[in-house]
């Protein structure tokens, strides 16, 4: 099985990218930005032609990909659907993509495709079902594939694992690697009342091939608030404080910036990726001064 969590390594600048949209295709390409990777939704490349696909291709002759699934159903009980995996190798194969991903969550039932990314208990038969159909997508790409941490709005009572311990045990069952989001740890930790410090400690770095870094609202809901995990706006001052605190726990790890809807000029998307390569730039020095 092929992994390419460490194609970054020999880069002279931070690894870091932000998600590709169509808006900014022209951008992309007239400026050249210093970024070291682009990330594509698999699904909005399934079809066997189009503009899209001209201009990632030409974006492709430039940058490193990532290819990120939204509609593998990793946790349904009935199995990945088969045509739909299909034709995720498809775009996985014609991109060569440095790095592939999906997400802990379910979709589909019964052949129909549910718009939302739903949660999972975290319990052992959860456990099995995931195990399965991860193992049966990285048999068939024949590549490792990264899983990725949910934001969470409700907890089910019937969760036999705490979330990052059952990440790591997944993991480990599969050889996956872990697509680590920070704003969905920080949107979760206050949603649910625990610690995002605490979570973000339980999980080895050595099972992290990624870090995603995105924005979120805050709505008032009765009394209370919630935080919801649209991809909305810019990282919030919280969400960069636990990615610094990360970072110099866990090093260097790829970092994409996340901004799904209300999408703004590239330039603002651009110097959110600055800000992020600024604090990898950061933890390096912070490392050799303890090292001296």
């Amino acid at each position: 099985m092929s992994v390419e969590s460490d194609w970054w390594q020999n880069l002279e600048t931070p690894p870091v990218g932000v998600g590709l949209k169509g808006e900014h295709y022209a951008d992309v390409l007239s400026l050249r930005p210093k970024l070291s990777f682009f990330e594509v939704h698999a699904e909005n490349y399934m079809s066997e032609g189009g503009a899209h696909h001209r201009y990632l291709e030409e974006i492709a002759n430039h940058y490193a990909l990532s290819v990120h699934g939204v509609g593998l159903s990793l946790g349904s009980a009935e199995g990945v659907n088969p045509k739909h995996l299909e034709r995720f190798k498809q775009v996985v194969e014609r991109y060569n993509p440095v790095l592939v991903s999906e997400h802990l969550a379910w979709s589909v039932q019964e052949g129909t495709y549910l718009n939302d990314l739903l949660p999972l208990p975290f319990t052992k038969e959860c456990m099995r079902i995931l195990r399965d159909n991860i193992s049966h997508v990285q048999d068939t790409l024949g590549r490792q594939i990264l899983i990725e941490n949910p934001s969470s709005y409700v907890s089910f009572t019937e969760s036999e694992y705490a979330e990052p311990d059952f990440l790591c045990e997944l993991a480990s069952r599969t050889d996956c690697g872990l697509l680590l989001d920070i704003n969905n740890v920080y949107v979760s930790g206050s949603n649910m009342g625990w610690d995002p410090h605490t979570y973000l400690s339980a999980i080895s770095a050595d099972l992290i091939s990624e870090v995603h870094l995105a924005g979120h609202t805050l709505k008032n809901v009765g009394e209370g608030e919630i935080r919801i995990d649209d991809h909305g706006s810019e990282v919030c001052e919280g969400v960069w404080d636990l990615f610094r605190e990360t970072i110099q726990r866990i090093g260097w790890k790829p970092t994409l910036i996340e901004w799904d809807s209300n999408i703004p000029p590239f330039h603002q998307l651009l110097a959110q990726a600055n800000r992020a390569a600024d604090v990898l730039e950061m933890a390096v020095e912070n490392k050799a001064f303890e090292d001296a």
